[in-house]
């Protein structure tokens, strides 16, 4: 019998998606389907074609990944709800994007609004990428503190801007902003003894200065859903903590596209606070490789199709 005070559900952000995600699930559980049309219609467009078929380019576009992503997320989680009769973990959180699937699970965000939001969430980030291009660079095997110095520098030598966008795990930092301030960021870096120091084949530098466009917008959008307070506790990718409140909710939310992804923070707060398993819920299984580098004591799970839902509710058959 699992015990669900020890689980937390986790959900992945933009990067994770791939063509074909959900497809079997939606296939398999009417109500998967059904989450899928609803974003359909709410949307005015065929996303389940661009989700099922592709193309992989048409599908990797930001304005239609977002929602993408939140859209499969939440049909898998729906599928998954079903099979366990309702059964709650005890906590969420989702990397970037994925915050939004796990504010929807917490009851603090509806899945309408949700759709709305993460479509428009993309969108604006899109067009702040194209006013104010920039780009992202993973740094590999060295610690917080060496690459918050090293992004300090090369915005002062480039007098561009490039900051920390997420903490994913020890070792593994990605640093977002301009091209120039990246560039030089990248060969500081190679210059610190840095394992690999690679830009990434992205053109929008999110949770860097240059959302702040995007930003503004969004709280506008932000205003016109409805944040309620959260059921159970999200571990908001702002402050790496518990939060269940709305007005904490939304300002976290405010700050999130010009913020750091403090996921390693995030999993090693739940962890004080109980969890032993973490389930990903969502295309591929990044937060669950991410969870080996964290803490290799804590089981992770991964939940992205029929086998993965049936795995985890059958484990024995």
């Amino acid at each position: 019998m699992l015990d669900y005070s020890k689980i937390a559900y986790v959900f992945p952000g933009q990067g994770s998606q791939a063509v074909g995600m959900a497809k079997d699930v939606a296939d398999a559980y009417p109500v998967a389907k059904e989450t899928i049309d609803q974003a359909n219609d709410i949307m005015g467009i065929d996303l389940s074609k661009l989700m099922f078929e592709g193309p992989e380019e048409e599908l990797g576009d930001t304005a239609i990944t977002q929602p993408a992503m939140y859209v499969a997320s939440m049909a898998i989680y729906r599928a998954l709800k079903q099979e366990t009769d309702g059964a709650k973990p005890a906590f969420v959180a989702g990397h970037s994007l994925g915050e939004f699937t796990a504010l929807t699970i917490a009851g603090a965000l509806s899945y309408e609004d949700g759709v709305k939001l993460v479509q428009t969430r993309g969108r604006l980030m899109k067009e702040a990428g194209e006013d104010s291009p920039g780009g992202m660079a993973a740094i590999l095997a060295l610690d917080v503190e060496q690459v918050e110095e090293i992004t300090k520098q090369a915005s002062e030598q480039s007098g561009g801007v490039v900051v920390i966008a997420n903490d994913n795990c020890p070792g593994q930092i990605v640093i977002s902003g301009n091209n120039n301030a990246l560039d030089v960021a990248i060969e500081l870096a190679k210059e610190a003894g840095a394992r690999r120091a690679i830009p990434l084949d992205v053109s929008v530098a999110t949770h860097s200065p240059l959302m702040n466009p995007a930003k503004e917008q969004f709280i506008v959008a932000m205003n016109d859903a409805g944040i309620h307070n959260a059921a159970i506790p999200v571990y908001q990718n702002v402050c790496a903590c518990a939060v269940t409140d709305a007005a904490a909710i939304r300002a976290n939310l405010e700050k999130q596209l010009v913020s750091s992804v403090r996921w390693t923070q995030s999993i090693n707060a739940m962890i004080e606070d109980g969890v032993e398993t973490f389930v990903e819920i969502g295309s591929k299984n990044v937060l669950t490789g991410l969870l080996r580098r964290i803490n290799r004591d804590k089981t992770g799970i991964s939940i992205q199709d029929v086998s993965g839902i049936k795995g985890f509710t059958n484990p024995d058959s």
